[in-house]
Parts: C-alpha cells; structure tokens; sequence
C-alpha cells in the first residue's frame, strides 16, 4: 500500500487492487465454461453416433444372413407342409376307396348267400304259386336287396352277351338275326359294376 497527498488537508487515500486470474476469450467468454460447453458438445455427438435414431434399420451383413436363412428355413417347411397334405389327401382318397370296396364286397357276400331264395321266388311265381303271404314276403324281400343294389338281368329275347350270359345250350332259328337268348333257365344278378352271377341260357343263332 501507498499513501499520497491530494491536498486535502493531508487526509491519506487507500487504493484497491482486484486480480482476476480466469483468462478471458477474444469474444468474451470465460474459457472455463466454453471447454465444458466443447466437452459436453463432444460427449452429445459420440452418443448419438453410438446410438442410432430410432426407426433407423441397420442392415449388416451378420443380419442380411439370417434373414436368408429364415427364409430358407420358411420356405422348406411350407414345402413339407404341402407334401403331408397331399400324403393325406391321397391317404384319405385310399381309406375311402377300400371302405367302399369292403363295403360293396360284404354286401356282395350277403346278397349272394340269397340268391338261391330268390331262385325259388322266380319258380313259384312261373308256376303260380306266389300267392297271399308268400307273395307279400317275396315283394318285400324283392324291395330290400333292390335298395342294397342288386339287379336281376336275363329275360327271353335279349342280345347274347357272354359277359354276362352263360349259355347251356345251343340252336339255330330263322326268327333272328343275332344270337339270342330265347329261353331263361336261371337269371342273373348285379351289384352295381360288378357281376355277382351271369344267367343261364339257351341261345338261338341265325342260319
């Protein structure tokens, strides 16, 4: 300190001296605070190129990878799945054709344990003798194995198939111009496509 007369009486004047050691920038900022504002800018920009925005996909190629093979991966099972259901679908068909099969074979079975009573039905009623009772058991027997799809085939004039007929004898006549059946001795029966018994026959060829 000082002191020094300004003539006043001799009255002595003390003089205050304040240090500042912060440094101040060309634009008047305190340079402290601007490097925390730089370090805290810096710190801001890696944050945000670590972390991506969100929305942003980022296509690699560990990811591009996996996802080739998911869709292989999708693409092998859809076709295992259409493979099993057309394994099924035929495995269905099959099933249904072999119970249909089974089906018309025991039904084939059944009817044909009938057909000698049916015989007997036929040569009563040739001679007459399907009358009262009898008569009404043989309509109804007639429309039961009708139902389960059995048909009677052989009548007297009727082409000679011998797919289907089984001819017993034999004889020329005038009267046709094809071979034919002209006398019945035992008809026939179909169950459906299949030929259960081919009818007995005498056939007539022309001369």
């Amino acid at each position: 300190m000082s002191r020094s007369d300004d003539g006043n009486d001799g009255e002595a004047t003390e003089r205050v001296v304040i240090r500042d050691r912060r440094k101040i920038d060309v634009k008047g900022k305190d340079t402290k605070v601007a490097k925390q504002a730089e370090e805290e800018s810096t710190g801001g920009a890696h944050r945000a190129a670590e972390e991506p925005e969100e929305g942003v996909v980022v296509d690699t190629p560990a990811l591009g990878a996996e996802l080739e093979a998911l869709r292989t991966e999708l693409e092998e099972r859809t076709r295992d799945l259409q493979r099993v259901t057309a394994e099924y679908a035929n495995y269905r068909k099959r099933v249904d054709r072999d119970r249909s099969v089974a089906a018309e074979q025991t039904t084939g079975s059944v009817l044909t344990a009938l057909l000698p009573v049916l015989d007997d039905i036929d040569r009563a009623r040739e001679h007459g003798d399907l009358n009262g009772p009898f008569a009404t058991v043989a309509e109804a027997l007639g429309t039961s194995v009708g139902k389960l799809g059995l048909v009677a085939f052989g009548e007297k004039g009727d082409p000679f198939d011998p797919t289907r007929h089984e001819a017993v004898a034999h004889l020329t006549s005038a009267d046709v111009t094809e071979p034919t059946c002209v006398e019945v001795m035992r008809r026939g029966y179909t169950l459906g496509e299949r030929l259960l018994r081919p009818a007995l026959v005498a056939v007539a060829d022309p001369e």
